[in-house]
Order: C-alpha cells, then sequence, then structure tokens
C-alpha cells in the first residue's frame, strides 16, 4: 500500500513539475531589442535543458548570427562563427515532433546526421513545413519576432547582429 501510494504522490508531482516546465522562457537581448522565447520542454526536454545549460554558463552571449536567409530563417549558436561549431558537450539526440515550423518556431540546427545538434539553433521568419519532422522544435517567440525580423542577412551577413546577451526568465 505504501509503495502504491508513494508511485501516485511521484506521478502527480512529476506532472505538476513538467506543466511548470511549459511555461519557462528565455530572454533573447539582441542588437535591436528584446525577444521574449517560449520553451518546449514537453516537445523536448533534452534540447531545452541544453539550451538552459548553455544559457546559464553565459555560451551564447556576444555570438553573431552567421547564416540568415531572407524569408527562411536566421541561424546562430556557433562560437567560431563559421556554422562549424559547438559548445564542448556530446550532441543531443533528435526529438523530432510533429509540431509544425511556423514563423517565430526555434529548431536546433545539425548536420545530415540527425543526432548531432548540439549549439546551434535557427529562429524561422516564415513557415517552413520541409522542416516539419526533421529538425528538433525547442522554442517558439512569444514576443518581440519583430526584432528578429532586424537581423542582417547574408552567409554570412557583412555586418553580422549578435546575440547581446541571452538569460533565463524567472516568474
Amino acid at each position: 500500500m505504501k509503495k502504491i501510494l508513494f508511485t501516485l504522490l511521484l506521478i502527480i508531482f512529476m506532472k505538476d513539475a513538467m506543466a511548470e516546465n511549459t511555461n519557462e522562457k528565455l530572454l533573447l537581448e539582441l542588437t535591436h531589442g528584446e525577444v521574449v522565447i517560449e520553451l518546449h520542454s514537453d516537445v523536448a526536454p533534452l534540447h531545452v535543458e541544453r539550451i538552459k545549460q548553455l544559457t546559464k554558463e553565459g555560451f551564447y552571449d556576444g555570438i553573431v548570427f552567421h547564416r540568415v536567409i531572407e524569408g527562411f530563417m536566421a541561424q546562430t549558436g556557433d562560437p567560431t562563427g563559421t556554422g562549424m561549431g559547438g559548445s564542448n558537450y556530446p550532441d543531443v539526440i533528435a526529438e523530432f515532433s510533429n509540431k509544425p515550423f511556423e514563423r517565430g518556431t526555434i529548431g536546433m540546427a545539425r548536420s545530415s546526421n540527425p543526432n548531432s545538434a548540439n549549439s546551434q539553433f535557427f529562429i524561422c521568419f516564415k513557415p517552413a513545413p520541409f522542416l516539419n519532422g526533421q529538425y528538433t522544435v525547442w522554442g517558439t517567440v512569444v514576443d518581440g519576432m519583430d526584432y528578429v525580423d532586424a537581423i542582417a542577412r547574408g552567409e554570412p551577413p557583412v555586418e553580422p547582429d549578435k546575440i547581446v546577451r541571452m538569460s533565463l526568465i524567472e516568474e
């Protein structure tokens, strides 16, 4: 009986904890203004945990948007600024879902290996259904998309915009 009660309490606690995680947000301070990102730990818990870990370490602060394609997306998260770099942590396994890539959707960049996501991510300027089920969705811009739209275009941009600072929003 004690085991059953313990298990039920554990399930209730975990359910409440997971529900709280779906309200987590990041503040992405860009050159032109602030962007608020809602994290989707319910869809991609491993990727969200990696993003949070790197954010807490200040990894993203000062990193440029090295690949920005008009009508598609803005990519960042590479400390070398070349599109070939990442963090010193192991890659994260794919967490593909049926969550669609729409305007403001944030996905994890990777190589042709589905399990090669590390620190790079991209923000979609408009819907990109060809990415659905092929890349991990870990967040959505909920405020400040106009500042994302203002990011300088290019591969790489001549004068790239950067992440001034990225931080967790404490509620």
